[in-house]
């Protein structure tokens, strides 16, 4: 129960973080958004990342410890590419029908599968293959490549979504040598000032009410990983999934409230096809962990022993 609990509150930080974005973005470019997101983000986890330092005789040297890498090169690269993925998501919020911008970034889980395949070496069989191509189905009903209705911009969400799984890849890879706490200060470190660089080229200061919804995107951010994170330590992924796609009707609702946004039947069917391929992945790869674990514990412990 509080594992689903915590997966809701993460789906809610996101939701509105999505929305924030939307409002932000009617007076700042999105470079700019992008680059207070990460520094109001940085600014709410450095005390919590700092917080087991300071209950040690030496707290500065206890935190260095706590977030030192020899893997410095690979941060840059993975912070590179997630930085690229976030500029891709942000202006598809602003310039896309929300419902239809977060509906596509739901497709990350099918590009995270082909490469998890092609980089790490995975064995996907032929189920999960079948859930990969039903989710790309779902992706061209929203893009409609086809039709008069097909907009370029919708291909700005798709970058998103498959850069997005070149970050969980190198995540996984980093996280076999480094701890989390270390992955999170490095990612943070490195994005503040990042994402600063192209937000100087087209610099607004932001006006009034525009420093609240900055504010908010940052903390809405931090607060949907922080929980999504709690919430996958406590629960089973294949559980929790399902519960994560209550952000889209969050969104939804909101684009027609504040927006006056309608969802087309295209977005509707083409997300309705991809939440359920990205349901059955998850459940795959939660299945196929819990009998890896339950082999190795059968390997570790030989009957009669």
């Amino acid at each position: 129960m509080r594992a689903a609990l915590l997966m809701l509150g993460s789906t809610a930080g996101f939701g509105l973080m999505a929305i924030f974005i939307r409002l932000a973005s009617k007076t700042v470019p999105t470079w700019e958004v992008a680059f207070f997101r990460n520094l109001f983000g940085f600014l709410a986890l450095l005390p919590l990342l700092a917080a087991p330092a300071l209950r040690q005789p030496q707290p500065l040297h206890a935190f260095a410890a706590n977030v030192r890498t020899r893997q410095l090169p690979r941060y840059l690269v993975r912070t590179a590419i997630g930085i690229a993925s976030m500029f891709c998501g942000f202006w598809a919020i602003a310039h896309l029908p929300l419902a239809q911008a977060i509906s596509l970034t739901y497709s990350s889980p099918i590009f995270v599968t082909i490469a998890a395949i092609l980089m790490l070496g995975e064995k996907v069989r032929i189920r999960r293959w079948l859930a990969v191509t039903a989710g790309f189905i779902g992706v061209l009903v929203i893009v409609q490549p086809w039709s008069h209705a097909f907009s370029a911009k919708t291909l700005v969400a798709v970058a998103a979504a498959v850069l997005s799984a070149l970050v969980a890849i190198q995540i996984k890879q980093l996280s076999a040598i480094d701890k989390a706490d270390t992955i999170v200060f490095w990612t943070y470190a490195l994005w503040v000032p990042m994402s600063l660089l192209p937000a100087l080229l087209d610099w607004h200061w932001p006006q009034g009410r525009t420093w609240f919804w900055l504010l908010a995107t940052g903390l809405m951010g931090t607060t949907g990983q922080l929980l999504w994170t709690r919430a996958l330590k406590l629960g089973d992924v294949s559980a929790l999934t399902p519960i994560s796609f209550t952000q889209l009707p969050i969104v939804t609702l909101a684009g027609w409230l504040l927006f006056g946004e309608a969802v087309g039947a295209a977005t509707l069917l083409g997300a309705g096809i991809i939440l359920a391929s990205t349901f059955y992945i998850a459940h795959r790869e939660a299945l196929l962990a819990r009998r890896a674990a339950s082999k190795a514990v059968n390997e570790a412990n030989p009957p009669g022993e």
